[in-house]
């Protein structure tokens, strides 16, 4: 009887925790999206909606006139360039670093091991400190301010972590599948597209969000391997515009809203497999 009380009186408080919590949540919530829709609503103002009006009010009359701005100041071409050295790189990255953890997982000896070992190296590499050879390479190699030298270092700079989360996540693949498929007489690549890649997608999927994010967000590459606009991607382009219409906030804001578009969308339709990959053979 007393243990059927106690379940009561839990199940009857806990409504209230719920409430608390929801509403802490909630708070929170706002905290952190506010400046995202701070940035939006005053992408939609007039620069004298922005000077007279309340900032932290959506705007009464809203336009796209800042957008149409920003087009037209070839800001689509720097998009366009973002989008190629991000959408290669995962590419690359990606496919590489899925062979490599296959490699790693399935063969015992000493060579593969090193191997590995000299790509866990990498993690411990800050791009600072490599930034000076990098930038020689590439003009020796006649890549500077072109779109492959920055595709190059930035699928360098994103194997490591890569293959990491990938061999642990492969090497969690049961034995037995594996043996299975080769008693039925399939190949590596045979059970590398039909047993690996189908188990081990949340991990593809959270690693290419991932590696997409940082390469998309990369200022110091483009900065230092490109001069010209016609290399010029998205975070250089934020700077230019940033310069150029300094008193007119609602453009620039603008400019920042298009360039957190592609990591925002890449958030909402992978945010559930992005921790599940992350966290892959790390809990053992």
């Amino acid at each position: 009887m007393p243990t059927s009380s106690s379940g009561l009186h839990r199940r009857a408080r806990s409504p209230w925790y719920n409430y608390l919590f929801t509403a802490l949540g909630a708070v929170w919530l706002l905290i952190a999206f506010y400046p995202v829709l701070y940035m939006l609503m005053t992408s939609l103002r007039s620069q004298q909606g922005f000077l007279l009006g309340t900032p932290w009010l959506p705007p009464l009359h809203p336009i796209l006139e800042n957008y149409l701005t920003v087009l037209q100041a070839g800001f689509a071409h720097y998009f366009w360039n973002s989008v190629v050295v991000s959408v290669v790189t995962v590419v690359l990255v990606v496919g590489c670093s899925l062979l490599l953890a296959y490699v790693i997982v399935r063969t015992r000896n000493r060579v593969v091991n090193v191997v590995f070992s000299v790509f866990l190296v990498g993690l411990s590499l800050p791009i600072q400190a490599a930034i000076i050879p990098i930038y020689v390479l590439i003009t020796k190699m006649g890549m500077y301010d072109k779109l492959i030298g920055l595709i190059l270092p930035s699928v360098a700079f994103g194997l490591p972590l890569t293959v990491l989360i990938l061999v642990n996540f492969v090497r969690d693949i049961p034995n037995e599948l594996y043996e299975s498929m080769g008693l039925d007489g399939a190949g590596e690549f045979t059970v590398l597209r039909h047993l690996v890649i189908p188990l081990a997608m949340p991990a593809l999927v959270s690693v290419s969000i991932y590696d997409f994010i940082q390469v998309w967000n990369n200022f110091l590459f483009p900065l230092v391997l490109t001069q010209s606009s016609a290399s010029r991607v998205v975070p250089l382009a934020i700077t230019s515009f940033q310069g150029q219409y300094t008193m007119n906030v609602p453009v620039t804001m603008a400019v920042v809203v298009l360039s957190a578009l592609p990591l925002i969308l890449a958030y909402i339709f992978g945010r559930r497999y992005l921790l599940r990959g992350l966290l892959a053979g790390f809990g053992k």
